[in-house]
This record gives C-alpha cells, structure tokens and sequence, in this order.
C-alpha cells in the first residue's frame, strides 16, 4: 500500500512551520516517519502554495470587521478550495498512489477529486471550534456556512474518517450525519523523540524528591489553557502546608498580584532545538503532575508526552480530553465547575500516599505504551486503512 501524505506545509522542514501550528505540523512529522518505519512508502504532496486573498476577500474583510465587529475568513470560499485542490492533482499524477492520506484538516480535500480513496485523520472537525474557541465565536454567517458547506463536502468524499478522540467522532456524526460504519477513533502520540522503557521509567520516578509537590504547566494561552486555575491550585496546597512549585512554559502567567516565589516563569521552549528539548525532557522528568485544566480543547499532545515520563496528568472534562486521561489510570479529570479543593484535594492524597503516586506514575507510563504512542497508532490506522482499499 503506498500513500499519498497530503498537507499543506512542508512535512519535512520544521524550520518553515508556522508558530501557530507547531504542534499540528509536528504530528505530521512523526507520523509520516513511523508510517515509513512500519514500511508504508509515502508519497510526499506538499506543501501546497498559499493561496493569497484578492481584493474582493479583503473588501469583504475589512467591510465585516469595521462594520459588524465580526470575522470573515476568506479561505473558506469555494473559489479558494478549489485552487488548493488545482494544485494537489498534478501533484496525485505524478505518483503511483493507492490512497490518499490527509492528517491535517478538511481545507485540502474538500474539492479534491481523485481516483483514489480519501483518508482523514484530524483532531475535531473544524465546526467543532466554532463558539469553542474563542477566536472562532465571532463569525460572519457567511463564514459558519462556508465551514459546514466545505467540511460536509470533505466527509462525504472520505471513504474513512479518523480523529483522536470520541467526543470528536460523535461530534462529526451529529454534526453531518455521516456513516458511523467510516468514522474511527485513533489517538495521535508524542511529539517528542522518545525511546524511554520501564527501566527508565523507574529511575525516573525512584529518583523524584516527594518533599516539594512540583506542577508542569505547558500552554501557549494562559487563559485558554486554565493556567489561573492551576496557579490557585498551587497556592491553596501551599496554604494547606504542602509545599508546592508551579512551573509555566509557554505563556506569561497572567495574575492580579506579583508573582509568588513557588510560581517559576520559563517563557517559550523550542523543542526543535538540543537545548530546548533537554529542558522539556528534564521539565517532565522532575515534575509530579502536568496541570492543564483547560477551557477549550482538542487533543492536546502535551498529555502524550507527559505520560511517555511516567509523568500523571490533570485535566478538564473538555473536547477530547477525556479519551486520552482516564481516572486513576493516568492522571484525572475535572468538571469545568469543579472548585480548587477538588484538585488539591486529589493531589494532596497522592503526595501524602507516596506508593500510590508510583502507581499511578507508572500506570501513567503504560497508557502510552500501549495506545498513547505514534507505533501503536500507525499500526493501528494502518489496517483501518487497509480495509478501505
């Protein structure tokens, strides 16, 4: 079987992935490497060229922002769809495909047209983030429709639909209606190098000082991502006598008051470079918890990565998360509503049952063993993909 890796960016370079999709481009990235480990020759289609707005979508952009406040995205128009799958055509024609394989979004194949099957694998549908996230809960109607017009046509031209998390799935299927028997569920892995054993998992957790209580929180959107929520977190378990450290990557911690000794600010940490990454790997390999109580989310990999440690995550009952944290298994999850003595009260009996927090470390080590790493995941979409042929 020989695919066709269809994406918009340059799978291969990760000096030309945008900021804003690091980690989108990142699973790319190793998903393309393991699918070619597991023998599967790929056919590289991208990246495609950007198609640039004309002078009508700017017209109609500014006319929506300064008169109504709201935003309109011009790449959602058919005229724009169908340029991006003009480019993917010949690019199909110069190969020997069997299917195509898009692991990106439902943008490149809604107007694509070719005679091989059509594989998604994505997160969510895009839908899923309207009114979800925050910066698309102010659309033109124009936009929203364009978006449910774009994306049914993108599903109904899939012969399999995959996404990483349950609630994604069932979103789809109430969503649009498509044949459940062509939705499936495969959660992506790390997006970290990681070749970690039980044997290193057990040094890890053996070697962690349990006198301080330190939180991992890794987020580019502080509030998004819930980081007021794990900073009182932090300072209820310090004011219960359990002494505690918030470590925050990726954001400025936004607070009312300055900053607490306990709370350490480590900006942005590029793990695309040796130093970045031994940063994040030590980051991982000395916490207790990676905290992220999000708002709005999806799947984040963080969770992956995490537990590639034998690192337990805490989490909301949001978007996807609850398909990649189980209870007790590897970490836990909380209701949107749940006060901050549910979290510490969580924490404190672990840091306190020291035993049973190596349990869990070590539980947290075996979800990602056995289905939170891109082998497993390959292997697995491998033979859904198989079917379709």
């Amino acid at each position: 079987m020989r695919m066709a890796y269809l994406t918009s960016y340059d799978v291969l370079d990760s000096t030309k992935w945008p900021a804003n999709k690091a980690g989108l481009c990142g699973a790319g990235h190793h998903l393309a490497k393991t699918l070619e480990s597991q023998s599967t020759p790929l056919d590289y289609v991208g990246p495609l060229e950007f198609v640039k707005p004309s002078l009508k979508h700017k017209f109609k952009w500014h006319l929506h922002q300064k008169l109504f406040q709201q935003d309109y995205f011009y790449f959602l128009e058919p005229s724009v769809l169908e340029k991006y799958s003009a480019q993917i055509l010949p690019k199909l024609a110069n190969f020997n495909s069997d299917i195509v394989l898009c692991p990106e979004n439902t943008i490149p194949i809604a107007h694509l047209e070719c005679k091989q099957p059509i594989v998604l694998w994505t997160d969510a549908p895009l839908s899923a983030s309207i009114n979800f996230y925050p910066w698309l809960s102010n659309l033109t109607k124009e936009t929203q429709d364009n978006l449910y017009a774009m994306e049914k046509m993108a599903l109904e031209r899939c012969e399999l639909a995959i996404f990483l998390s349950d609630w994604a799935a069932q979103t789809a299927i109430e969503t649009y209606g498509i044949d459940a028997a062509k939705v499936a569920v495969v959660p992506w892995g790390a997006n970290l190098e990681t070749n970690r054993d039980r044997h290193d998992i057990r040094n890890i957790v053996e070697a962690k000082d349990n006198e301080v209580c330190k939180l991992l929180f890794i987020g580019v959107d502080w509030t998004r991502k819930g980081g007021d929520i794990a900073f009182e977190v932090a300072e209820e378990l310090n004011s219960r006598g359990i002494e505690t450290e918030l470590v925050v990557v990726g954001c400025e911690p936004e607070t009312e008051i300055p900053l607490p000794s306990y709370v350490k600010k480590l900006g942005f940490i590029p793990k695309h470079t040796w130093e970045g990454l031994n940063k994040i790997n030590k980051l991982f390999t000395e916490s207790h918890f990676l905290i992220l109580p999000s708002r709005a989310d999806f799947s984040p990999h963080v969770f992956c990565e995490a537990n590639s440690f034998g690192l337990p995550c805490i989490g909301t009952q949001v978007g996807g998360i609850p398909t990649l944290i189980k209870h007790d298994i590897n970490g836990k999850t909380f209701s949107l509503s749940a006060n901050i003595s549910e979290y510490c009260n969580y924490i404190a009996s672990l840091m306190n049952n020291y035993q049973d927090y190596k349990k869990l470390a070590y539980s947290s080590f075996n979800e990602y063993q056995t289905r939170l790493n891109w082998s497993i995941a390959g292997k697995t979409a491998r033979k859904m993909i198989q079917g379709v042929l």
